[in-house]
């Protein structure tokens, strides 16, 4: 749909809150979204341009729009996360959580019987959870197994079955791990005291049942069963211990939920614990993949939205790193800046690093495992894609990396066959180029490289990926050019926001399909110079290893340098600051110093 076909029914939108749905020629459903102003919100679509060319090829097979009112803000974002559930439209944040998860059923029935189920029936049985793990939930009914004896078998205990002794009782009974209500040796009232207990430890929630075993234990004490009275207290120090290694932060914490997320590229990866006074009883983390420009603020909203519904959190107060929309006001949204709360933010984080780092060495490992034709699969599509004359066996890839406009180190990183090459990284110091010059800083560290290769005879990439627009590309060609390996090897630029390539000189540049192997691997390969270049220029920063450019200038000193950095945040901001502000901040003396450096005279005050 185009904006001038859209301005003819953009009247008919109206402006009350409500979700919107986008259907293409087949009347396949695109996309759901919510908006506090539909005529607003849709009408964006068609009036602004894109920096990804995903939204674009969105927007052009839109065909229909249908939309719902409703009454406020939350009713939009309920609706909208029930509408992604239930059709996964393609262009919408996709959960990448399809597993079934298991239950534990206090099943509706007299005297109830406890146990594990995936399967949850409208019957008016309780159901408890769910929970993330099924190793953990038997080990859990084994634990409540040893406190609270219950029946296990499929007896039907009525009353009046339980009057004309229709049963006896069986080893459970004889073995301590059940009362035997089915011949009246435990009644209802008894019984359902246990039920409770079962569900304030599931809940994590030990005080009341530890008061219970207590006064169990005193009053066994007083009628003299001592031997009763020591079964108590070995179950009591059990339970004291098992809270003990269950209390994360503070027993005075009320019921929260913690969120924290990660991205890389299009996914985003998000870490959900579940805290019930003081315990941490639920934990969780979720890939996501996000299909057009949605913010680390979207995605987080989506995967809180979907993960306290599928694990029926009834918290009052959620834990966040950063603020998100999320219209119910009976929820408390805390970022915390410190105490327990922010501990609790903090292992959540280490969870989310530490899931993502995990599905990269298990991709990395199902790679592994695959043949070499299994392997190269992908190669051979990206060398279709970008008429390669040989199979991209070996790319490297450049980027720089400065802080604050400060300190430029450079990183490479080598792929053998897909895979990354950890021993052939090779990071780099700028020696050359004074300040910040990406283009320089390209143009030597590509020398540098290839001149090292040629002097060594090492092996020459099929591929370069010059990371940056095409100032960083045309500064690489240079020294291409110089060391004379121009049409020895190929060299494409990757625009840092569009995800795509241009090769040297063309006007035009080349989209690999979103969704293809080819263009997750350019992808790989520049999130891991990335992360390359940005571990080594934090290693280099924390060891105080660069020098300042302002510390180049005669009379001027590192305490200087960074309280001009501070205030100004680059050093481009430093040059372009008159004599007056930059006396403001260090003073008439050294503020003259720097401003002659960049400048040639003082100017007066």
């Amino acid at each position: 749909m185009t904006a001038t076909e859209f301005q003819k029914i953009a009247h008919t939108i109206p402006t009350n809150p409500g979700i919107y749905k986008y259907y293409d020629e087949q009347d396949l459903l695109l996309y759901v979204g919510k908006a506090k102003d539909l005529r607003k919100r849709v009408s964006s679509y068609f009036s602004k341009t894109f920096t990804t060319y995903k939204t674009h090829e969105l927007v052009l097979r839109i065909r229909k729009i249908q939309f719902t009112i409703v009454d406020s803000e939350q009713d939009a974002f309920l609706l909208e996360n029930s509408l992604i559930k239930e059709y996964q439209p393609k262009y919408n944040i996709n959960l990448k959580d399809d597993k079934t998860y298991p239950f534990i059923v206090i099943k509706k029935e007299p005297y109830p019987r406890i146990f594990l189920t995936r399967n949850k029936i409208n019957d008016g049985s309780e159901y408890l959870g769910p929970f993330t793990s099924t190793g953990n939930v038997r080990e859990l009914i084994s634990f409540i197994k040893q406190f609270i004896p219950l029946r296990t078998c499929k007896l039907p205990l009525t009353e009046s079955n339980i009057q004309k002794q229709k049963f006896k009782v069986c080893l459970e009974y004889h073995l301590g791990n059940c009362k035997a209500p089915c011949v009246g040796l435990q009644n209802a009232a008894d019984y359902d005291d246990g039920l409770q207990q079962v569900r304030n430890m599931l809940k994590g929630n030990l005080n009341p049942v530890i008061t219970h075993f207590k006064r169990e234990m005193q009053q066994a004490a007083a009628d003299m069963a001592f031997e009763r009275a020591e079964q108590l207290r070995k179950k009591i120090e059990h339970l004291e211990n098992y809270e003990a290694k269950s209390i994360i932060v503070s027993k005075h914490l009320n019921n929260l939920d913690v969120f924290s997320i990660v991205r890389e590229a299009q996914w985003g990866y998000v870490n959900y614990l579940m805290v019930q006074n003081g315990t941490i009883v639920q934990t969780h983390t979720v890939p996501l993949e996000t299909k057009l420009e949605e913010t680390d603020e979207e995605v987080l909203s989506f995967a809180v939205a979907n993960l306290r519904d599928t694990f029926n959190s009834l918290s009052n107060e959620i834990i966040i790193p950063f603020a998100i929309e999320y219209p119910d006001p009976a929820i408390t949204i805390t970022i915390p800046k410190a105490g327990d709360k922010k501990k609790l933010l903090e292992l959540s984080e280490k969870n989310v690093y530490y899931f993502k780092e995990a599905l990269h060495r298990k991709q990395l490992l199902h790679l592994e495992g695959k043949t070499d034709l299994e392997k190269k699969k992908v190669l051979y599509e990206l060398q279709d894609y970008l008429q390669l004359s040989e199979l991209p066996t070996h790319i490297e890839c450049f980027d720089n990396s400065n802080f604050q406009g400060s300190y430029p180190v450079s990183a490479m990183v080598y792929f053998k066959d897909g895979m990354p090459s950890n021993k052939d990284y090779r990071h780099y110091n700028v020696k050359t180029v004074v300040g910040i010059n990406d283009f320089a800083t390209m143009t030597e560290v590509v020398y540098r490289r290839y001149k090292r290769v040629l002097e060594e005879s090492l092996p020459i990439p099929q591929l370069i990926i010059i990371d940056g627009g095409k100032g960083q590309l045309s500064a690489a060609m240079e020294s291409i050019h110089k060391l004379g390996l121009h049409g020895r090897t190929t060299v494409v630029g990757l625009a840092k926001n569009e995800e795509e390539l241009f090769f040297p000189g063309d006007s035009s540049s080349i989209k690999l399909p979103w969704n293809s192997d080819s263009l997750k691997l350019v992808r790989r390969i520049r999130d891991e110079v990335h992360r390359f270049g940005i571990t080594f220029h934090r290693n280099q920063r924390s060891k105080g290893s660069f020098k300042n450019e302002l510390e180049s200038i005669q009379g001027i000193g590192k305490q200087t340098a960074e309280q001009l950095l501070k205030q100004f945040k680059s050093v481009k901001n430093v040059k372009e600051q008159n004599l007056a502000q930059l006396i403001a901040i260090v003073g008439p003396q050294k503020a003259g110093l720097v401003y002659q450096h960049y400048h040639g005279s003082e100017e007066k005050a």
